[in-house]
Parts: C-alpha cells; sequence; structure tokens
C-alpha cells in the first residue's frame, strides 16, 4: 500500500505524518476525531487542548468497546449476516431485472 501524508492542525497544534494507509481513509479518521474533540468541547466547555484531546480519546474508547460488547453478544455477527443476505437478495433481484446477455 503506498504510503500517504496526512496535516494534523487541530487544538492549537500542527503537525504532519506519513503512514501506510489511503489517504481518503486518514481523513475519513480525522473528520471523526474533529467532530469528537468538538462535541467534548461543547459538552464540557473545556478549552485545554490536553484535557480535551484526553476526554475526546476517552469518548472514543468508549465507542469501540460498546462496539466490541456488541459483537460479543452475537448483535454484530448478526448485522454483518443480515446485511450480506441483503446484499445477497439485491444482487439477485438486478440481475432477474436485467435482459439477458448484459
Amino acid at each position: 500500500m503506498p504510503k500517504s501524508d496526512l496535516r494534523v492542525d487541530l487544538l492549537g497544534t500542527s503537525f504532519s505524518i506519513t503512514v501506510d494507509e489511503d489517504a481518503f481513509y486518514l481523513k475519513i479518521l480525522l473528520d471523526k476525531y474533529r467532530r469528537v474533540v468538538e462535541n467534548a468541547q461543547r459538552t464540557t466547555g473545556l478549552d485545554d487542548p490536553l484535557k480535551t484531546a484526553i476526554i475526546a480519546g476517552f469518548l472514543l474508547c468508549d465507542e469501540v468497546e460498546k462496539l466490541r460488547a456488541r459483537e460479543n453478544t452475537g448483535l454484530g455477527v448478526f448485522n454483518s449476516i443480515q446485511a450480506e443476505e441483503l446484499t445477497l437478495d439485491l444482487i439477485d433481484r438486478i440481475e432477474n431485472a436485467l435482459p439477458k446477455g448484459i
């Protein structure tokens, strides 16, 4: 996978990182983190960048653990199986709707 550069301008600091990830994926991650930081600032009223970053990291860890717990209860697996079944059903419908030979 090609290396991608990501410019981070957040909480009063700026830096660039180079990683082995897709640039679009990195942008999605940064946008997600930026939203979590903004939410943390809004809900706590904090203006200290270090404290805000710690709260944002804590909120993201909470989200990861909740997703992990959902998967461990079988809900994540069920949703994946259900999504796969729906996708296959949609593919069948599209193939049946198209004229033969396309």
